[in-house]
């Protein structure tokens, strides 16, 4: 019987550089305001461990924030309760997308405004190039151990302001508040025709059918409740720019609701408008108050009317 040899073990040598290297977290530093001031002597005079040339250093690569906003020059200035931060491990991360803008962001939350013809999340047929996707790589970037979480969701083709959740704490309290904690949500909208009265109200249930079309019932037991209040903002050129007011979330329901009163939204052949002068559907989600999930802070988000709805009334007055 031959004895037993023992095999020995080649390791694969691995090339300088190529190793895996642990996530190391930023060091961002806090530095409140309190007296009114430059950034360059407020840093000066926060940081007096850091000499002049280290200073201009975190200005120049992009590593000093004021209130949220990457700010390389000197002589910004500050007031009392102004934010400054500076990363002294790297530049911050910056977040661009001609089709999603960044409107606010802290440590539980995101609000966006979400352009026209970008889809909330993925579906069966779409994964990436998502406000989620998009949002999902941006904080990764910032800390892999990040995560994005969907609270709600705006029509693919309904462009406004969103809501993510970055913890699951601040995730399940606005699911499962959403009622409560969504003090008022505000849509603008160009239909067709002029709305007659001016100011009204539409309650139906909104039942969906087979070929996902969203339509109106007096039959409860058929569909959801959806209350929708409007109220005329301006009128030109058969058309009525019309404020909208959400009692209820429900899906498609101004859509719906505006062509039960025979004024469908403009762009949307799918509930009976004829025309689109702006190439688009023109329903923008203009408002969003809500209580900070975490923090229980009052959030109040507001957006302008968008230009082309403005256009397409023939108006400049409204703001």
């Amino acid at each position: 019987m031959q004895p037993r040899r023992n095999k020995t073990r080649h390791v694969i040598p691995v090339k300088p550089g190529a190793e895996r290297m642990p996530f190391r977290p930023d060091c961002v530093v806090t530095l409140p305001v309190g007296t009114d001031t430059t950034l360059m002597e407020h840093l000066i005079a926060s940081m007096p461990e850091r000499k002049r040339v280290a200073i201009k250093g975190f200005l120049k690569y992009g590593q000093v924030m004021v209130n949220g906003v990457v700010t390389a020059q000197f002589d910004t200035p500050l007031a009392p309760g102004d934010r400054v931060q500076v990363n002294v491990t790297r530049p911050f991360v910056t977040f661009y997308n001609r089709r999603l803008k960044l409107v606010y962001e802290d440590d539980d939350i995101i609000v966006v405004n979400k352009g026209y013809g970008l889809l909330s999340m993925g579906n069966d047929k779409v994964r990436e190039g998502t406000a989620y996707s998009i949002l999902r790589e941006y904080i990764k970037r910032q800390d892999p151990r990040n995560k994005l979480f969907i609270v709600h969701r705006l029509d693919q083709h309904t462009s406004g302001l969103m809501v993510f959740a970055k913890s699951q704490q601040a995730k399940e309290r606005l699911q499962h508040n959403w009622n409560n904690m969504v003090l008022r949500r505000l849509y603008v909208a160009v239909v067709e025709g002029r709305l007659d009265p001016p100011v009204g109200e539409v309650k139906s249930y909104l039942a969906e059918n087979a070929r996902h079309i969203v339509y109106s019932t007096t039959d409860a037991s058929q569909g959801q409740l959806a209350f929708t209040r409007y109220k005329t903002l301006d009128n030109g050129n058969g058309y009525t720019l019309v404020e909208l007011q959400l009692e209820t979330g429900r899906k498609n329901q101004i859509r719906v609701h505006m062509k039960d009163l025979g004024h469908p939204i403009a762009g949307d052949r799918k509930y009976g408008a004829k025309s689109s002068p702006a190439n688009r559907l023109m329903l923008h989600a203009m408002t969003l108050r809500f209580v900070h999930p975490v923090s229980g802070k009052l959030m109040d988000f507001s957006t302008p009317v968008p230009a082309s709805f403005k256009a397409a009334i023939g108006s400049g007055k409204i703001d």
